[in-house]
């Protein structure tokens, strides 16, 4: 069924450790063969042996509009003859900044970079400099790329894996990570009293998208916001999936919380490797040349990032109704499934928000990376199998939300509400 993708698999593990460029991507999760893709357009992906699939995982998140949306394509392309990078300040630079600004709260300045990890790990040693402190808070299960810092009790990969200690990330860096459950805010509390005047910033995922989609209880974020006010500590929201996608000023205009500083990722560059941290001018001007806080990158404000992320954001901050008809789709599949599930007699979650989903065989509520991990997980490889074979791919682990794109249709959301329907007659 997947020869090709078997052949390319066997093929790449000769000369990519695991095969692959991203850990997920293996499927050790799941198990069985990863998927070579070949294209993608609207709302399907098409694999090297000819097989389409429904997308839920839209690039992790940037998709929005759909693979291959004709305006960031047509910007991309003409753009690309004028140079690919140039080490120098652009015009788009500037353009995609005003832009970010007129569109998330409390962002006054912002600095491009190329990846989410780079924004975050930015973020956290901005925080350092402003506080002249050097502990972090974060949360279990929380994932914000790969810099030594996060790498403790992570969520997305690190979590897919089981990974617990990370050989290469040393004790010192390790003993200034401290980790609460997500949700839990007197363990917050805690924590900043046994360590007062010591803790530079709390970074947070605003709605978790690294452990399934998982939503902040009432009150959480802004119990997080007063700690910050009372201790003098930063306020960083990781908006690397939710940023624009849960509304056009992100997580930060949907739920009613303001931050010191900001992360985004992908999805503003349309797709294209790019990321940025932002926030407050008082904190902002302390990154050099303002300050003396060090953060460069040669390919930063890469052009054709700017102009593919530019494009998408410039859609969405003009048609918002977008978030609306998005909002719309996922609730109608949100709905479907729990019809399947509910009459298929066991146990089950569905936790969503906006355009994130994600699916728990679980019999208690997922609020948190223990309760995620308690589901049967086991049970999710043999869903995911099944789905796949029916042409709906889902992200190949537990550990990760879906993420829907507006150019899903009905009639591809009833095809995966009737594909999960005939999936659960193969679980046990």
């Amino acid at each position: 069924m997947y020869e090709k993708s078997q052949q390319l698999f066997e093929r790449a593990q000769q000369s990519i450790p695991g095969g692959v460029n991203s850990p997920v991507r293996a499927f050790r999760s799941v198990g069985g063969t990863p998927i070579f893709m070949q294209k993608a357009e609207g709302a399907y992906l098409y694999d090297v042996d000819g097989r389409r699939y429904i997308d839920y995982i839209a690039s992790w998140g940037p998709m929005i509009l759909g693979h291959a949306w004709q305006p960031v394509v047509k910007a991309i392309q003409e753009y690309a003859i004028y140079s690919t990078s140039y080490g120098a300040p652009t015009l788009l630079e500037v353009e995609m900044a005003e832009l970010i600004i007129s569109m998330a709260p409390n962002v006054d300045l912002i600095r491009m970079v190329s990846s989410g990890t780079e924004a975050c790990m930015s973020a956290i040693r901005l925080a350092r400099g402003y506080t002249g402190r050097n502990k972090i808070i974060k949360f279990e299960g929380h994932y914000h790329g790969h810099a030594d810092p996060f790498l403790v009790k992570a969520g997305s990969g690190v979590a897919t894996f089981n990974i617990q200690t990370v050989p290469g990330v040393t004790p010192g860096v390790a003993q200034d990570t401290l980790t609460a459950a997500y949700n839990d805010l007197e363990a917050v509390k805690k924590i900043t009293a046994a360590h007062q005047g010591e803790i530079a910033a709390i970074i947070v995922e605003p709605v978790a998208g690294n452990m399934g989609c998982i939503l902040p209880r009432p009150g959480f974020l802004e119990g997080l916001r007063s700690i910050c006010d009372l201790e003098g500590i930063v306020l960083i929201l990781d908006e690397v999936m939710t940023g624009f996608r849960l509304a056009p000023g992100g997580a930060q205009e949907r739920l009613g919380i303001r931050a010191d500083l900001l992360t985004y990722g992908k999805v503003i560059g349309g797709g294209m490797p790019v990321g940025a941290f932002g926030g407050r001018k008082e904190i902002m001007q302390h990154i050099a040349p303002l300050g003396n806080v060090y953060q460069a990158g040669t390919l930063s404000g890469n052009p054709i990032a700017m102009i593919a992320g530019y494009t998408l954001l410039k859609e969405l901050k003009q048609n918002p109704s977008i978030y609306t008809e998005l909002e719309e789709k996922t609730l109608y599949l949100r709905d479907g499934l729990d019809k399947v599930l509910g009459a298929w007699g066991q146990p089950y979650q569905i936790n969503q928000m906006g355009s994130m989903i994600s699916v728990h065989f679980s019999e208690h509520p997922v609020t948190d990376f223990a309760s995620a991990s308690a589901a049967n997980n086991a049970r999710f490889k043999t869903f995911f199998h099944s789905l796949l074979k029916r042409g709906v791919y889902l992200p190949p682990s537990a550990f990760e939300s879906w993420f829907l794109n507006n150019a899903l249709q009905k009639e591809d959301l009833d095809a995966t509400i009737h594909a999960v329907k005939e999936s659960l007659e193969e679980l046990v």
